[in-house]
């Protein structure tokens, strides 16, 4: 087949001269009678068929300066524009005449046939396929970047306005829209269609020049029927005015591209563009026309504005929305269901949302997600807000708790992954405080600790919700011009409406209900921060969290949920922990719960009496153990007002447990609980029982402390079991010996003075020494050590009867003295030889902090027991008691001197551990360290705690070494 032949139109700069030419003489020009068409048009036709849909095509025509003078046409085609759309393409010959006589000025050139034997088309069509071309054109350079910038820079927007106000083919508002459509891509040309109109406005004469460089061309002056109403109000009649499908997907899509910031979609909704494509909406019969239009809402719908809402509920968009959120494809039924979740952001339109089965629609596609792996938290988060907005008007609430909505909800709050959303779902679970049975509900799925861990948790960086997202149950509610804390301003506004919190300076605001089933002790706050004296309670993150554990606590028995470990560790927590002053509903929650006889057997089995006294009373929290952490310098300053509060709190337990039922239910639980129960309950009682007869009953005469103390040495029970369990003994000490207190150390002595009584034994050592020793103990290291036999005979049986008896030793001058070393035979010459208090027996004993066992120490201990001389070992435990129990010995040598298995060393460190000055750490340390030296056999270390706390010396054998 041969080539086909070239014609002009191939080249492109051809066809740039014609369009040049068409700029300056106007759109009509010559007609070729071969072709029945003007040069322009099939130069217009080849740009746009071939030279710009070419690889580069439109980088070339930009270059070449193509855009000018298509600009320049288009300007022309709008002066002509009312001409255009008078006539349409079936018009009359006079209509035909009309037109081109108010149309610009024909270019010189052959005139068209009045008449021919074939159809032509009459000038209006020419024109209109003119038009149709270079916007088409136009439309194509628009979608780069650079084109539309130039575009812009050459005053190319006007044009396109006006075209679309005065040129209502539906041909030619399809490419105008696409035109601009891409236009508003530009963040810069956006801003100047939306003021297009404005532009317009300022004088019924536009001036419709070329623009600079084109100086040659004449500018032409269009007389305006009425002045231009704007972009948008002409985009929005193409709306109901058009018919074609393809020109409508052009109009939305130029209105989504025109929605770029929340500015402009305000401006647009203002403008009446949301109701028409909401109407169109439920009408779309096309599935491309229905994704441009759901496209198109979503983008409007960003940060939903008040007016948006409007429109599009009165547009009846909601049902529609909510039928396509189940649609097959993907791409409307994921915008569809994001459009919804905009829409949630105005209270407005949430019961008709609800009413549309929007609910079960946010719900079931939240749950999906949050099924599918991999899917990231960030396409959930719309929905979570979606959801949480929904629970603030009853409607929904009743919808979101049917459609399982609640599990979903606590789902969020144990997922770490979700912990940025935690206080805007806290915030919504506050809709459901006096729903009853949702509250049950979310108890059983244990929404107690989650709120408690949710106290102290840190602030994240939340969207803040405006006026228009509070609850529409009432919708004349006014949010306080006070600044409120994060996201829940408006919550805060929306508490006060449903009347779950009083409005400032309302002197109820202290209390959530005004039928309080009780009126507990309220807590005396820090300085300055009485409930009394301030006007309203402060509202911060932890505000949603406290006022639902507050309506837990106002149940007849809330002890199952909140009188727990992790519940009363957040409230503790929040209330030593908190950076500002903690809220008075907090301390409420607690005075309500120790006031409660119902709570009064779980503050003993779940060790809460303890735990209060130890955080509040001694400063120590459940972190500070084993290991102290840093404090912040608030906590360290206020905690004076924290053991005011711990007392009080122990105060309130103590009135109950001193009650008639307090003293049944504790006879009864310290009987015939479980073995658990048992233990807990006798190490609560010396903290709330203060009456002499009850605690000795219980304690003493019932097996409660020997019940105790054998708990010591099996598995803890509680993580803070043996600090609870040391500070139990140290109370109950108290009570038993409340005016006669043994001191808890021996008085240390200098080791660097000189010993009080002198040294019988150096004269020996000397080189003359007088008398002479008689006789020498050779030892396994070949030591030879003086000595007089008769004084060694009168010390010790042992002696008495090796040196004077019928042994061999008795006839020998150097007698061997096996298995002892140099130093622990020091100690033991000394004393044979009549030395007391001398210093000797401090000789073998190691300085703090290195072991015992296997020490000289030891040696001389058993060597002194080996020998029959109970003197010398009271005077080495002595010894040991002073140094490793002493003022330089800290709790870790407690367990050290233990493990020796001396019984009255064992007393002394029953008494270094249960002093009444020690300190509460300390104290547990020590008791740590002599429940690991102690193993499985508990027998000695019971019986010296049992016999300190009773104040009974242990073993009665000999004086105690305290005295």
């Amino acid at each position: 087949m041969a080539a086909a032949k070239p014609t002009p139109t191939d080249s492109l700069s051809f066809c740039l001269a014609q369009l040049t030419a068409a700029a300056g003489e106007g759109l009509g020009g010559g007609k070729d009678t071969a072709t029945n068409e003007t040069p322009l048009g099939r130069a217009l036709l080849a740009l746009r068929t071939r030279h710009v849909k070419a690889a580069g095509g439109i980088e070339r025509f930009r270059a070449r300066g193509g855009l000018r003078p298509l600009l320049a046409l288009l300007r022309r085609a709008a002066a002509a524009g009312p001409a255009l759309s008078q006539a349409g393409s079936g018009s009359t010959p006079s209509s035909v005449e009309s037109a081109a006589s108010s149309g610009p000025a024909p270019s010189p050139g052959p005139a068209p046939y009045a008449a021919s034997s074939s159809p032509t088309p009459s000038p209006p069509a020419r024109l209109r396929k003119t038009l149709d071309l270079a916007l088409s054109i136009l439309a194509n350079c628009c979608t780069e970047g650079a084109c539309r910038a130039e575009v812009r820079r050459l005053g190319g927007i006007l044009p396109l306005v006006t075209i679309l106000q005065c040129v209502k083919t539906d041909s030619i508002q399809n490419r105008t829209a696409r035109a601009l459509g891409n236009l508003a891509m530009e963040p810069e040309s956006c801003g100047d269609i939306h003021c297009a109109g404005e532009q317009l406005r300022g004088g019924s004469q536009l001036e419709l020049g070329l623009g600079e460089g084109l100086g040659c061309l004449s500018s032409l002056t269009l007389c305006l029927p009425h002045p231009s109403p704007g972009a948008v109000p002409l985009l929005v009649e193409s709306l109901t005015a058009c018919q074609d499908s393809q020109c409508l997907q052009s109009v939305v899509r130029a209105l989504r591209n025109l929605a770029d910031s929340p500015q402009h979609r305000l401006a647009l909704a203002q403008q009446g563009a949301v109701r028409p494509l909401a109407e169109l909406l439920a009408t779309a019969s096309d599935p491309a026309l229905t994704l441009a239009l759901v496209r198109a809402l979503l983008e409007l719908s960003r940060g939903c504005s008040r007016a948006c809402a409007e429109q599009l509920s009165l547009g009846g968009g909601l049902g529609p929305l909510v039928s396509l959120a189940s649609d097959s494809k993907r791409a409307v039924r994921e915008a569809t269901i994001l459009t919804l979740a905009n829409l949630c952001a105005q209270g407005l339109v949430r019961p008709a949302l609800g009413n549309a089965g929007g609910v079960e629609v946010l719900l079931g596609e939240l749950r999906r997600r949050r099924s599918l792996n991999g899917t990231s938290p960030a396409s959930q988060q719309p929905l979570v807000r979606a959801v949480c907005l929904l629970c603030r008007e009853a409607i929904n609430r009743a919808r979101l708790r049917d459609a399982g909505g609640l599990e979903l909800l606590m789902g969020l709050l144990r997922d770490p992954r979700a912990s940025a959303w935690h206080p805007r779902v806290v915030a919504a679970l506050v809709g459901f405080l006096y729903d009853t049975g949702a509250l049950g509900r979310l108890q059983a799925l244990g929404l107690v600790p989650l709120l408690a861990g949710q106290l102290c948790g840190e602030p994240g960086d939340e969207e803040e919700e405006g006026r228009e997202a509070a609850s529409w149950d009432f919708p004349e509610e006014r949010t306080p011009e006070r600044a409120e804390a994060g996201s829940f301003r408006s919550l805060r506004s929306w508490l006060i409406s449903e009347g779950y919190a009083s409005p400032p300076g309302d002197p109820a605001s202290s209390s959530l209900s005004p039928t309080s089933p009780r009126t507990p002790r309220t807590p005396r706050l820090p300085s300055g921060r009485s409930p009394t004296t301030a006007t309203e309670e402060p509202w911060g993150r932890e505000g949603p969290a406290l006022l639902l554990l507050s309506r837990f606590s106002q149940a007849p028995n809330p002890s199952g949920v909140l009188v727990t470990g992790p519940a009363l560790c957040g409230l503790l927590a929040y209330v030593t922990g908190s950076p500002g002053p903690p809220s008075p509903r907090a301390l409420r929650i607690l005075a309500r719960l120790t006031c409660n006889p119902a709570c009064l057997e779980a503050f003993v089995c779940s060790y809460g009496a303890a735990l209060l006294r130890a955080w509040l009373v001694l400063g120590v929290a459940p972190d500070d153990w084993p290991t102290l952490r840093a404090r912040p310098a608030r906590r360290s300053q206020h905690q004076h007002q924290h053991r005011e509060l711990g007392e009080m709190l122990l105060q309130n337990l103590t009135v109950q447990a001193e009650s008639p039922f307090g003293v049944g239910a504790l006879t009864h639980l310290l009987l015939s609980g479980s073995p658990e129960d048992r233990v807990a309950c006798a190490l609560t009682l010396p903290f709330i029982c203060r009456k002499p007869s009850l605690w000795r009953r219980l304690l003493l005469d019932q097996g409660g402390l020997r019940l105790l103390l054998s708990a010591l040495t099996r598995p803890a029970p509680h993580p803070l079991f043996l600090f609870f369990a040391a500070d139990s003994l140290s109370c109950l000490q108290g009570l038993v010996s409340p005016s006669g207190v043994s001191p808890a150390l021996l008085p240390a002595v200098p080791l660097n003075l000189d010993p009080p009584s002198p040294c019988l034994y150096e004269p020996l050592l000397g080189p003359a020494p007088t008398p002479a020793p008689d006789l020498h103990f050779l030892l396994d290291s070949g030591l030879r050590l003086p000595a007089h036999r008769a004084a060694s005979a009168t010390a010790s049986p042992f002696f008495r009867a090796l040196l004077a008896g019928s042994f061999a030793e008795a006839q020998m001058d150097l007698v061997p003295l096996r298995g002892l070393s140099p130093s622990a035979a020091w100690p033991v010459l000394h004393h044979l030889h009549g030395c007391r208090g001398c210093g000797a027996a401090l000789g073998p004993v190691p300085p703090p902090g290195q072991p015992l066992l296997g020490s000289e120490a030891e040696e001389a201990l058993e060597a002194a027991g080996r020998f029959l001389l109970p003197g010398l070992e009271e005077e080495l435990e002595e010894a040991v008691g002073r140094i490793h129990l002493g003022p330089q010995g800290g709790p870790e040598s407690v367990g050290e001197v233990f493990r020796l298995g001396r019984p009255r060393l064992a007393a002394h460190c029953a008494r270094w551990t249960l002093g009444p000055g020690q300190c509460p750490r300390k104290r547990a340390l020590a008791l740590v360290g002599l429940v690991e030296a102690a193993g499985e056999e508990a027998g000695p270390l019971t019986e010296a705690l049992l016999a300190v706390v009773m104040g009974v010396d242990l073993g009665g054998k000999g004086p105690s070494l305290d005295s």
